[in-house]
């Protein structure tokens, strides 16, 4: 199972989030949660760094299959726009194929 922590503050403003484990949908390499997964937080990384102008702390295990990202400052309007859409697509893949493969988790801190 993958799971996607996103920790906000009190005041719901996003301070970081981290993806970890395979989904196990299928054998390594034609797994397509994991893969949609995969292609929905790297490309809002990518995109928040690029499109947003984000300011962003990454981390990747390829072979454990994690990533984190922190935000060194507060998110802009985009950076922010970026994240709902993120959860808009993992919400939809966990109501889509289960809670089996795919856990989005909400922290405060």
């Amino acid at each position: 199972m993958t799971k996607v922590i996103i920790r906000k503050t009190t005041d719901g403003e996003f301070r970081e989030f981290s993806c970890t484990g395979h989904a196990g949908f299928a054998y390594s390499g034609s797994d397509i949660v994991c893969a949609a997964i995969s292609i929905l937080v790297i490309n809002t990384i990518n995109s928040m760094e690029k499109l947003a102008g984000e300011e962003l702390e990454t981390a990747a295990d390829e072979k454990a299959g994690s990533i984190a990202c922190r935000f060194r400052r507060r998110p802009s309007e985009g950076g922010r726009l970026l994240m709902d859409s993120m959860i808009l697509g993992l919400f939809h893949i966990e109501k889509q194929y289960g809670s089996k493969y795919l856990a989005v988790i909400f922290e405060e801190v």
